[in-house]
């Protein structure tokens, strides 16, 4: 019996336009603007959103620790789903795969992020690590 690796799925509610929140997950100005567990800054973001574009954020946190993470576009649906590889530069084997999906929601935007083929990993609470940059996001349209 082949083990599964684990999934998280995270839902948040922002008040923007779907267009205006996928925006700030392809827009290397933007992604700096919100991305990161804390309040530690984001001090590199590169994108090139087509399939098989590749992404690069490397972010601080407040406790000095430096990140890097990069990744290739596997789907791209404008203003609708992203779904992206996931390596830490510093584990590149261990690589997973996330999901965005925006879809209207009343007045604002229903984001849906799956991050699936965890590899088990004591170095990086993706919980923590992905509520916090969430809240961040849904903190630019408030």
């Amino acid at each position: 019996m082949l083990a599964t690796r684990p999934r998280l799925i995270l839902e948040r509610r922002i008040r923007a336009a779907p267009a205006k929140v996928y925006a700030a997950w392809t827009d290397p100005e933007k992604i700096r603007r919100w991305w990161g567990p804390d309040q530690g800054p984001t001090t590199r973001a590169e994108t090139d959103v087509r399939v098989g574009g590749r992404f690069r954020v490397c972010f601080r946190t407040m406790d000095g620790g430096e990140h890097e993470v990069v990744g290739v576009y596997r789907e791209v649906v404008p203003d609708r789903r992203l779904a992206f590889t996931w390596n830490w530069v510093s584990a590149p084997e261990r690589e997973s795969l996330v999901t965005v999906e925006v879809a209207p929601d009343g007045e604002g935007t229903l984001l849906t992020l799956t991050h699936e083929e965890i590899v088990p990993d004591t170095a990086h609470d993706y919980v923590r690590g992905w509520s916090g940059s969430l809240d961040k996001l849904a903190r630019l349209f408030a």
